[in-house]
């Protein structure tokens, strides 16, 4: 009800949150805040995000059963279940190995077998199963949207994405891939954590014993 009255109309969307069960998804230790309406951190400098943010990213998607869809930032993998219950298949990726681990437990206890997912660089997306119907960034990108995830939106396609380098000036927007280009609308505000690129890891020389 407090989703209703906020703004979410899809029923199908409310209908997903309302038997999913959200404690699965969060640390023990916020067990009894699992059903507020706030973010919770999940380690890692992650964060769930709100029921009320992840049901107006998953509405603003307009989604069906039918769809492929990309996410970008897996997290505790709350809303790769979200999305799992709406589209045809979800690939979701994540830089963090360990919530990856944890989020694929979790998808193997709720027997959700339409969500593959990579440990990796969110930012290159997934070529080898591009175009998607839909993209879902669940990170917030600095300037613009990186091109290697726009070019991957099929025609026609929704990509649903924060902006913006400073968490107090972000803004979700929504794009889409026309005949002409894409065109950008802004949505609402809202705080996410960077959307950064995969660590490059330098190997280090060993010294040679004379």
């Amino acid at each position: 009800m407090q989703l209703r009255r906020s703004g979410v109309t899809d029923t199908a969307v409310l209908a997903v949150i309302e038997r999913l069960p959200r404690e699965l998804f969060v640390p023990r230790s916020f067990l009894d805040q699992a059903y507020e309406d706030m973010a919770l951190p999940i380690g890692s400098g992650q964060t769930i995000s709100q029921p009320l943010v992840v049901a107006m990213m998953t509405q603003a998607l307009g989604l069906h059963d039918r769809q492929k869809v990309l996410e970008i930032g897996t997290g505790s993998g709350y809303q790769a279940a979200v999305l799992s219950r709406l589209v045809r298949r979800v690939y979701t990726i994540e830089r963090h190995r360990a919530l990856l681990h944890e989020a694929e437990g979790r998808f193997a206890e709720l027997g959700f077998h339409n969500i593959t997912t990579r440990a990796g660089d969110g930012t290159k997306g997934w070529p080898e199963q591009a175009p998607f119907d839909r993209i879902l960034v669940t990170a917030a990108a600095d300037g613009d949207i990186p091109k290697t995830l726009t070019d991957q939106l099929a025609l026609g396609g929704v990509m649903v994405a924060p902006l913006g380098n400073d968490r107090r000036d972000q803004r979700v927007y929504r794009i889409r891939r026309t005949e002409t280009g894409l065109e950008r609308e802004e949505l609402w505000p809202v705080r996410f954590v960077p959307l950064l690129p995969e660590p490059v890891v330098v190997p280090v020389a060993r010294a040679r014993s004379l």
